[in-house]
């Protein structure tokens, strides 16, 4: 195999526990009971662990990056929407007017919108085409959504762009996902990967109708039969029944976790991709977090394989990095908690009476 071919991630090297170790016991100093901040606690913990500081830095750029793309799959009508929405909305990205754009100037992140694989050469897309692998993707259910030059193309161009953005001082980053249709092959593989039946991972996706949900049922069905057979090779998998988005996200997600930068998943799409992710790169995902549980049952499927414990829990199933980006303030909040709030010292506030219980 040609070395242009191959795909190599390093050695994932798990977050610092001196520095994990060192937050929980600053937690045990400050002016509260030991633990009643609940999820915020852990939150700040493991930001600490992956920035291997304690007190850990507040973030200073966190970034979004939407991977947009076309699926074969929409011509079958799996979506309450028809496939040109995938190009159109991209303009409304580039003008400011989506909801990850709002979501993401409410939450202090910046966006960055990738055309991966759309399915139109419209003028708005060319200025971020510089890496796009196709216009849209093979139909999963009856044939493979990329070559394998493509498939490759797309885990390169994922892993590029996360290093650029690290490069570029992003110290937390977000995968947001845009394309019609893109929650059919993200359900395919989350079944074959988690070994669940099409009838457990279908969902409303779009907000599709009886008549929708029964087609993509079908084309689930049909998809998850050809991915099974090359269940064993993730990079197979992801070219049988994935697309060039759902690999660029895998990329940039592994990319992510050897850049020691940590990252906050959205729904499904960019799930989906995280256990590709972690297949390519394993330990990965312990420098994820789960921005929140979504209303596909897809989704809840892949956290569980993933053991990642949701921040959130707000049905968003849109896509773009919406439900990643609800939870960034309140990883802000983690992070200042303990760079900022006083211990029992320096208040003079006394501590308890006994020692609080340590499991």
């Amino acid at each position: 195999m040609d070395a242009d071919t191959i795909i190599e991630f390093a050695e994932i090297e798990a977050p610092d526990e001196h520095a994990r170790s060192a937050a929980i016991e600053l937690h045990g100093k400050l002016i509260k009971p030991a633990g009643s901040l609940g999820k915020l606690e852990e939150l700040g913990v493991w930001i600490a662990a992956c920035q291997g500081q304690s007190p850990p830095r507040p973030f200073t750029r966190p970034r979004v990056v939407v991977f947009a793309a076309d699926h074969g799959i929409a011509a079958k009508g799996v979506s309450a929407y028809p496939r040109e929405v995938t190009g159109q909305l991209v303009g409304s990205l580039l003008t400011g007017g989506a909801a990850i754009n709002v979501l993401a100037a409410s939450a202090g992140a910046s966006v960055r919108v990738v055309d991966i694989a759309v399915d139109t050469e419209a003028p708005a897309t060319r200025s971020i085409g510089e890496f796009k692998v196709r216009r849209g993707s093979g139909s999963i259910d009856t044939e493979d959504a990329l070559t394998d030059e493509e498939v490759r193309a797309a885990i390169r161009a994922g892993m590029k762009i996360a290093d650029a953005e690290v490069d570029g001082g992003a110290d937390l980053l977000i995968a947001g996902d845009l394309g019609i249709g893109n929650s059919t092959p993200a359900s395919v593989l989350v079944a074959a990967l988690t070994g669940s039946e099409p009838v457990a991972v279908v969902g409303r996706g779009s907000g599709i109708d009886d008549d929708a949900w029964m087609r993509k049922a079908v084309a689930v069905r049909d998809g998850l039969r050809r991915a099974r057979r090359v269940l064993a090779d993730p990079i197979l998998l992801v070219r049988t029944a994935g697309g060039a988005d759902i690999a660029a996200i895998a990329g940039f997600l592994a990319q992510a976790a050897v850049r020691k930068t940590p990252v906050i998943l959205d729904g499904l799409v960019a799930g989906a991709a995280a256990l590709i992710a972690e297949e390519l790169a394993p330990g990965a995902r312990q420098w994820w977090v789960a921005g929140q549980r979504g209303g596909e049952p897809a989704h809840a499927l892949l956290l569980d394989h993933l053991d990642l414990e949701p921040v959130l829990d707000l049905d968003i199933r849109l896509g773009e990095g919406t439900g990643a980006v609800a939870a960034l303030p309140l990883l802000f909040m983690a992070t200042r908690i303990l760079a900022e709030m006083s211990t029992h010292d320096q208040a003079g506030v006394s501590g308890p009476l006994t020692p609080a219980p340590t499991s």
